[in-house]
């Protein structure tokens, strides 16, 4: 899963990239504004940009989600919600403008992005809270829930006793063992 948060991450960085520094500009603004019918404010690229890049960092750290951490999973899952919301949240006339001037090319980063988001918000709720999810893989047979043998293939050879990984040495045994003796097996000899 921390594989594909992080090739998500990545793609989600270039296309919040260049949607924030390729398809917003001046002309996309005054021209936004226009269809909306307000003033277009001299201070509104900056912060539309300071909001890209603040979802452009957020989409770059997630690529830390290789490091297997929890609390880059968490991250990643509220930047991606937010940044899901921007296709209700940015105004009807700011997609019109962008259709308008660079057509179908213009609108894909965000529809990628924040397309793209949601369906990674999805995906994160669902691996998280699925109890389907959450369910252990099967043992091989014959290996024990919780040693280290349980996680090596079914034809591997055992860890000698007394080593981490054998059940042998790491806890005395509840089970009374035989004192050593003549064998109580009919077919050994001692």
């Amino acid at each position: 899963m921390r594989w594909w948060i992080a090739g998500c991450s990545l793609v989600f960085a270039i296309g919040t990239a260049l949607q924030n520094f390729v398809v917003i500009d001046a002309e996309l603004v005054a021209h936004a504004a226009a269809l909306a019918g307000t003033p277009a404010s001299g201070g509104f690229l900056t912060g539309l940009r300071l909001v890209g890049d603040v979802y452009l960092a957020g989409n770059l750290l997630g690529l830390l989600a290789l490091t297997g951490r929890a609390w880059v999973v968490w991250l990643v899952l509220a930047v991606n919600a937010t940044q899901a919301a921007g296709v209700v949240a940015i105004p009807s006339s700011v997609w019109r403008a962008t259709l308008d001037l660079y057509g179908w090319a213009g609108l894909l980063p965000s529809v990628i992005t924040d397309g793209g988001a949601l369906v990674l918000t999805l995906a994160l709720l669902w691996w998280r809270f699925s109890p389907s999810a959450r369910t252990p893989p099967p043992r091989a047979p014959g290996t024990a829930a919780g040693t280290r043998t349980a996680a090596r293939s079914a034809g591997s050879t055992p860890p000698p006793p007394g080593t981490a990984g054998s059940a042998a040495g790491s806890a005395p045994s509840a089970t009374p063992t035989a004192p050593p003796g003549p064998s109580t097996n009919p077919g050994t000899a001692r």
